[in-house]
């Protein structure tokens, strides 16, 4: 008797769920993917498509029930990761951790105050879902803060604030930018070095292979704290890696975390601490897994596809103290609005040049840079060609008129 086909249903369509939808093909499983855009590029390459918002778990589940999946994935789409913790947790469906440990990684704030209840290092923090309760609280805050929307990612709606005279402002962007229209103030950490923000894999939720990077900014860039190059491995002191390696271990175990692919963004700071920034049960946009592949040699996409589906994988190697290879990633991305014409890449890179991923062609429109989704593609090179990642942009020219 045949078996019967796996079916694995993904949140999203975007293009960093290809990937994922090549290792499912690979292994004869069945892709269902499911949001609001029919346009978006995953659904022309999944088995089935279906028009629902991926914000309503009630909807998916009752889709998901009705097409009797064996998997649900988020990879790297945000606003579906509670969606699909919810869906797997009434199917009894494996996910990274339970519905209401996605509710805490997924909300800012509830993931301050778990993490400041359970001793981790955090700076001050409170969320709130009206302008007046956090001007009645600017005290609270060592200043300069930062303001945010508790659940939205790609860096939409952050903004740094040095006077109380700008906070109000900065609060109706980052409510603007939230789906449930609550953000949240912070201190504004001042890092030591570079940010991390990197994908990592546990199994049985023991964090079996744990990354980490340097995060870059481009100062010109519309929003400055949207990420726009990494490059592994990270320049972070290696006792502080190892410190917030056991630090996230520890979180994984008190949230009851279990087999999967994590988004966590990490920072070293000035007063000598380190910190969880963010850890969620997803894939990191802007390719981070598919750039781990380069890095390592190890397919961290494919078997997080397994796991959705309770699939077996290879046993993963831990990072070794020296990477296969030294990657950088550059985010391409206009700083001004117009047509694309083109992209340039210096003589002396040609060599090195690992990929190009452009997703504009000649007088595509493209706008500034004021969010992870105005990137245009992504360049991966070998890092030992050049030692600061700064001058990339004098290297790497994008053309737009």
């Amino acid at each position: 008797m045949a078996q019967k086909q796996k079916k694995l249903m993904l949140l999203g369509g975007l293009r960093y769920l290809l990937p994922v939808i090549e290792a499912a093909h690979r292994h004869n499983v069945y892709v269902i993917t499911v949001d609001y855009k029919p346009t978006n590029i995953a659904h022309k390459y999944s088995d089935e498509y279906h028009n629902l918002s991926i914000l309503d778990k009630e909807a998916v589940l009752s889709l998901a029930q009705e097409l009797e999946i064996d998997g649900i994935m988020s990879f790297a789409v945000d606003p579906g990761v509670v969606t699909a913790a919810y869906v797997a947790e009434k199917m009894g469906l494996p996910f990274q951790c339970s519905y209401e440990s996605a509710c805490i990684l997924q909300d800012k704030a509830a993931f301050r105050k778990f993490l400041a209840d359970n001793g981790f290092n955090v700076p001050n923090a409170k969320g709130y879902d009206n302008v007046d309760d956090a001007i009645a609280d600017i005290d609270y805050f060592n200043w300069p803060v930062i303001v945010k929307p508790v659940d939205s990612a790609g860096s939409k709606g952050v903004t740094r604030v040095d006077r109380v005279s700008e906070l109000t402002k900065a609060i109706n962007h980052a409510i603007e930018c939230s789906p449930s229209k609550r953000f949240i103030i912070e201190d504004f950490l001042e890092k030591e070095g570079y940010s991390s923000d990197s994908d990592s894999f546990s199994v049985d939720g023991e964090l079996v292979f744990c990354t980490f990077n340097n995060q870059y900014f481009d100062e010109d860039a519309e929003n400055e704290y949207t990420p726009a190059a990494y490059s592994w491995p990270s320049t972070m002191p290696q006792r502080v890696q190892d410190e917030l390696r056991t630090e996230l271990q520890r979180l994984l175990t008190l949230l009851d975390c279990r087999t999967g692919l994590y988004n966590i963004e990490t920072r070293y700071c000035k007063s000598g601490k380190a910190y969880i920034m963010e850890v969620s049960p997803r894939a990191g946009g802007n390719r981070l897994a598919e750039m781990l592949k380069y890095v390592t040699g190890e397919d961290i996409i494919e078997r997080a596809m397994l796991a959705a589906i309770a699939a077996p994988f290879s046993p993963i190697t831990e990072i070794p103290n020296k990477y296969n290879r030294n990657v950088i990633e550059l985010i391409l991305h206009a700083n001004k609005a117009g047509n694309f014409e083109g992209i340039e890449i210096r003589p002396e890179l040609s060599s090195s040049v690992l990929e190009i991923d452009l997703w504009v062609k000649p007088d595509d429109s493209v706008e500034p840079f004021s969010g992870a989704n105005m990137a245009i593609g992504t360049l991966a090179i070998e890092q030992s060609v050049i030692s600061d990642v700064h001058k990339l942009t004098d290297c790497v020219v994008i053309n737009v008129n």
